[in-house]
């Protein structure tokens, strides 16, 4: 773990098993208990010659979970109309493209089964690409934080994987309290910066929950310690409608260098890849300098990036 003070300009290296020390009485822990579903399915095109098509499922559109918002692999084989069919005789009509690339996808069983119970079933768990191996069984819990509840997330909010039951505990004892928000981890928070000029950036909506329990200990607390940016994005977002309180609904707020930080006073994330959102929310709450020498201290020290590596902590 790389601490980072943003009032010294300084930092030094510590391991994760020692975050409770940096937690101090009057703070509030807020995590975000968003949990990973099997959003990944293989099928085949209907009347394609068995052509092979990988669909991957981001958010439902209705209550019954049958018309899903999607990524599909190779788009260029699909068409409005077109039918894929899936194993335990599950089918999916293509209703729409969407504005970045998307699917929008009716599934029907051919069973009695509910349509969100055989998604469920056939899906694969959503591995980052660079873990090079089909998902086993364990992975169903291993991709999970061990607050995980509320099923929705497509992506693990990875600052959160490195806690245990023991560590929050010594969070508690040392004087915190833990609040717990949900964002759905979508496309918008792992996608590549694809406008020029950052005015212009668009990222793809998640949906965000903020219960009233979780709003009142995050407005009784002295500093608010995220854990992982998706709060900050959840918190930044109730903070621009009006304040902690308990709302839910869609965001899509990009936060980048020069943004005025309402709630957050440190953060826990990990390491981010360069021209992503991500990287864009730590420069603007470190500062840009600070986050470019941390980054090349990190990369000398070799620090782990990506979603099951180490972690940077960022206080005043």
């Amino acid at each position: 773990m790389l601490v980072v003070s943003r009032d010294r300009h300084v930092f030094h290296d510590d391991v994760f098993r020692n975050f409770s020390r940096y937690v101090r009485p009057g703070d509030c822990l807020v995590l975000n208990n968003t949990r990973v579903f099997p959003a990944r399915l293989h099928g085949v095109k209907d009347g394609g010659g068995g052509a092979a098509v990988e669909v991957f499922l981001l958010r439902a559109e209705d209550q019954k979970r049958e018309v899903w918002r999607c990524l599909v692999k190779p788009g260029k084989r699909l068409r409005l109309g077109d039918v894929i069919c899936f194993p335990d005789d599950l089918r999916g009509e293509v209703l729409e493209h969407g504005e970045f690339g998307e699917r929008t996808i009716r599934f029907r069983s051919g069973s009695s089964r509910e349509v969100a119970e055989v998604l469920m079933e056939i899906g694969e768990m959503p591995l980052p690409p660079y873990i090079e191996r089909k998902p086993d069984a364990s992975d169903s819990e291993r991709y999970q934080t061990v607050f995980a509840k509320q099923t929705g997330s497509v992506a693990a909010p990875t600052a959160g994987l490195h806690f245990t039951p023991q560590i929050l505990e010594e969070c508690r004892a040392a004087g915190a309290k833990v609040a717990e928000v949900t964002l759905h981890v979508g496309l918008g928070t792992f996608a590549p910066l694809r406008a020029v000029q950052l005015s212009e950036v668009q990222l793809h909506e998640e949906r965000f929950e903020i219960s009233e329990s979780a709003a009142q200990t995050m407005r009784e607390a002295s500093r608010i310690f995220c854990v992982g940016t998706t709060s900050v994005r959840t918190l930044e977002t109730a903070m621009l409608r009006g304040g902690l309180a308990p709302m839910s609904g869609p965001t899509n707020i990009f936060i980048s260098p020069g943004f005025p930080f309402l709630a957050t006073g440190a953060l826990l994330t990990n390491f981010h890849l360069p021209e992503s959102s991500l990287l864009m929310l730590v420069s603007a709450f470190a500062g840009r300098e600070l986050t470019l020498a941390a980054y090349q201290h990190a990369v000398a020290a070799r620090y782990r990036f990506f979603s099951y590596g180490d972690c940077m902590l960022i206080e005043s």
